[in-house]
């Protein structure tokens, strides 16, 4: 098996993997707990998936009794400049850094495929690939395999990549030997939780997702509260903050996978461009993206948002137009982007 272990790892390497890691199944008996408070809090918001699925987000070796291995794989998609640069241009569009070209989803879904089959060919049996949008605990079980740790922004950090890098796990009923777990490297660090524009972090390696601007931008439906979307500034997709101010990021190497690297009009587009989107506008500008997924209406909401923020009256023209928007999200929005810069 150890030399299944070392083929694996070189196959996984060379079909554009950064790190190739293996735990248990049972590696992460922490989880429901953490889960649990996490939900009886209400911290998860309009979230409601997260509640459905708890019995197997909380227990990997409840999802697929038969694994008894799971691989776990980090991509990187370290960018090329500094996502924070954008913040400082108001009249300008902040966009996530991983949102900035192709979805993620069907990317590194293809390449875990890719190793499973790979797996099945040379080692034989079962195997099943996850990437986000199941109900697997991706971050603690990257943990436990030895990819990095839970930051005190909960997202996964590794020594190698920072904080830039993508999950996927590959679960197999081959008993292969598990690696050692990463311990806590963030020691009285806390640029992280510092950075927040909203204070989304009630606690170290606590997170309440209904003050986080991903969250806002990309999950949350209807209307921002006010007072949280006044903090979002110019933050129309996610955000990268506490990401960016990681140190770990120093260690991190640009993205090898070209399909990471940011489009040109992604990386600093302007508000009164987006805001004019129609939904076929929409759909045309971003096919292919991570963003289609929120719809126009949501996206248009954000751009709103952003532009109340700008300071720029020349700016209230634009959100005007849509003071009568069909959606009535959007014209709320609209209407209070043209009070704010007045």
């Amino acid at each position: 098996m150890d030399e299944l272990k070392a083929r694996l790892t070189q196959a996984a390497e060379d079909m554009g993997f950064d790190l190739c890691r293996i735990c248990r199944p049972d590696a992460v008996p922490q989880v429901p707990d953490r889960l649990a408070e996490f939900l009886d809090a209400g911290r998860h918001g309009q979230m409601s998936w997260l509640g459905e699925r708890a019995h197997w987000r909380g227990a990997p070796n409840v999802l697929w009794p038969e694994a008894r291995s799971v691989i776990m794989l980090g991509e990187s998609y370290t960018p090329a400049h500094d996502p924070l640069d954008i913040l400082a241009e108001p009249e300008k569009a902040a966009i996530s850094v991983y949102a900035q070209n192709r979805d993620y989803h069907d990317v590194v879904k293809k390449r875990l495929k890719r190793l499973a089959r790979w797996l099945i060919a040379d080692a034989g049996g079962e195997v099943k690939v996850f990437v986000d949008t199941a109900p697997v605990p991706e971050k603690p079980l990257g943990e436990a395999a030895g990819l990095g740790w839970q930051g005190k922004h909960t997202n996964l950090v590794s020594r190698d990549m920072g904080s830039w890098f993508f999950i996927g796990s590959v679960f197999t009923t081959l008993d292969l030997a598990p690696d050692a777990a990463e311990v806590d490297h963030c020691g009285s660090c806390r640029r992280c939780l510092d950075v927040c524009p909203t204070d989304a972090f009630p606690a170290p390696y606590k997170l309440d997702a209904r003050r986080c601007i991903s969250y806002l931008t990309i999950e949350h439906k209807g209307p921002v509260p006010h007072d949280l979307r006044e903090r979002m500034g110019n933050r129309i997709y996610g955000c990268d903050d506490c990401l960016a101010v990681c140190p770990w990021n120093k260690f991190a190497q640009e993205a090898r996978e070209a399909k990471y690297h940011a489009r040109q009009e992604l990386v600093s587009p302007d508000l009164s461009e987006l805001a004019g989107l129609d939904d076929a506008g929409f759909r045309a500008l971003f096919s292919g993206s991570p963003i289609k997924r929120i719809g126009r209406d949501r996206f248009v909401r954000n751009v709103l948002y952003a532009i109340g923020n700008s300071g720029r009256p020349a700016l209230g023209p634009v959100a005007a137009t849509l003071c009568s928007d069909p959606d009535e999200t959007v014209a709320e929005a609209a209407r209070w982007a043209v009070e704010r810069l007045r």
